[in-house]
């Protein structure tokens, strides 16, 4: 069988610094066909001049309601088979997009597929150990959005049957999207296999934005979980729900993947230019 096609859509506002890391994370792909949509809010940085040195990228720059509603337009755009965003400082790691694919080929049952991701600081070296496990509805819920949006990918049919984001949410739209998609019935897959690396800086809307991170968060517990339970008992289900996925990762063996990627902190990921970054990378497909 053929690998599907992949369409990854990017949402950029003045993101000059970081874009052609995710523009080159994209193209140098191997092994599955791919568009990328760059979709910008009219930058008034040198953004746009990046983006046009390379002809491979689609792209679109006038304004919008926010990055809830760029990835909207490209999904809208998009053809592939499956359907993602990277945002525009982060970048995929080698092999990411075919390990993707291939878990799509093997489960056509699965309807979002997400795998592992690497935390990094702006020059991409590693900063947080993190990896996830087995789909857990509840510990979504309750324990908040493990699935790492920049490692996950949607089959075409959930955008087709007028599955989008929510533009209203500002901070937690993934934390909201995929629980949304999780109460629907489509089916999560998990792929334990490290796809793409997040930088993890001060720019970072959720790091910016706590107060109304944590509204989201509970708009989004009280619409899909039991409306009627107190602050008091969201937070201790919270709490249950992170022992319950430390006890998943024990089971599964990802817990012992983990304590490997903490001995890896600090080490350069930046493939894009650089043999070290190369070999971390080279490490963290077998981790």
């Amino acid at each position: 069988m053929n690998n599907p096609s992949l369409s990854v859509i990017t949402p950029s506002y003045n993101s000059a610094e970081f874009i052609q890391d995710a523009i080159l994370s994209v193209s140098r792909q191997e092994g599955v066909p791919v568009e990328h949509i760059v979709i910008d809010g009219a930058s008034t940085d040198k953004t746009l001049e990046t983006v046009k040195r390379y002809h491979e990228v689609q792209w679109t720059s006038e304004p919008d309601r926010g990055q809830s509603d760029a990835i909207n337009k490209g999904f809208l755009k998009a053809t592939g088979d499956l359907v993602g965003w990277l945002n525009a400082d982060d970048y995929y790691l080698p092999g990411g997009l075919e390990a993707i694919a291939r878990a799509a080929q093997e489960h056509p049952e699965a309807d979002v597929m997400y795998g592992d991701c690497v935390f990094v600081d702006g020059r991409g070296k590693i900063v947080r150990s993190k990896v996830e496990h087995d789909f857990d509805r509840a510990v979504l819920m309750y324990f908040g959005c493990y699935i790492p949006s920049t490692s996950t990918f949607f089959r075409r049919r959930i955008i087709d049957s007028g599955f989008l984001l929510d533009c209203d949410y500002r901070v937690c739209m993934d934390f909201e999207f995929f629980t949304r998609l999780a109460h629907a019935g489509f089916n999560f897959h998990y792929v334990p296999q490290f796809i793409a690396a997040f930088r993890w800086h001060g720019s970072n809307v959720s790091l910016k934005q706590l107060a109304r991170r944590a509204e989201e968060r509970r708009l989004v517990q009280r619409r899909f979980g039991k409306s009627a339970y107190s602050e008091s008992t969201l937070d201790l289900l919270a709490q249950v729900h992170r022992a319950k996925r430390v006890l998943r990762k024990v089971l599964s063996g990802n817990i012992a993947r983990e304590f490997r990627l903490r001995q890896m902190i600090g080490r350069d990921t930046h493939w894009l230019e650089g043999h070290a970054g190369l070999q971390t990378c080279k490490t963290l497909a077998f981790l």
